[in-house]
């Protein structure tokens, strides 16, 4: 079994552009590459795990979802072992995608869907994002903790989230890579 890092994709490791569709939009935050190269390369498995609401508001369709993953996935130059997306919302204007699921975050469905397809050790795993859902999904999921970025949504959201909710604040991906090698030295 091996640890894993989760990582939100908008604010995270990308620009976040509300409501993404367009493959040609992604813009990597600077270190993400290099985040994801240190973790694997540790040992770690290193998936995406990213809410779309998008699909259920009836903004675009899983397809869109899945061109702009393909693309964040091939400016990161390194394999991802997992993309997963929740395209639900509570309150969508799609029929289909309108619920409350085990897959929007902080729900640990994503995290569950990772486990089915790989043996992992979450109890030594991390989520890194941007918002309170992000952080707030490891105890969720029986993960070691979820350290939040200073980029994207994360100044704001340190506001709003008790010390308690978050292992650590880092700046950025490549940050937080760097913290959790450095506090899992095997």
């Amino acid at each position: 079994m091996k640890p894993a890092v989760f990582f939100d994709r908008d604010g995270t490791l990308i620009q976040d552009r509300d409501y993404l569709s367009d493959p040609s939009g992604v813009r990597l935050l600077p270190g993400s590459a290099q985040a994801v190269r240190l973790l694997k390369a540790a040992g770690y498995r290193v998936y995406l795990v990213s809410n779309q609401s998008g699909v259920a508001r009836g903004y675009f369709g899983v397809t869109a979802v899945r061109r702009v993953n393909r693309r964040v996935q091939a400016l990161l130059g390194t394999p991802l072992d997992g993309l997963f997306f929740c395209p639900h919302h509570p309150k969508g204007e799609v029929a289909r995608y309108r619920k409350d699921c085990a897959c929007r975050k902080p729900a640990p469905g994503m995290v569950r869907q990772a486990a089915k397809r790989h043996p992992l050790d979450l109890p030594n795993s991390y989520i890194v994002g941007d918002k309170p859902d992000d952080v707030l999904l490891a105890p969720r999921a029986g993960l070691r903790g979820g350290l939040l970025v200073l980029t994207g949504y994360g100044r704001k959201s340190r506001r709003s989230l008790k010390s308690r909710d978050r292992l650590a604040v880092v700046k950025d991906a490549l940050a937080a890579a760097k913290w959790i090698l450095k506090n899992n030295a095997k």
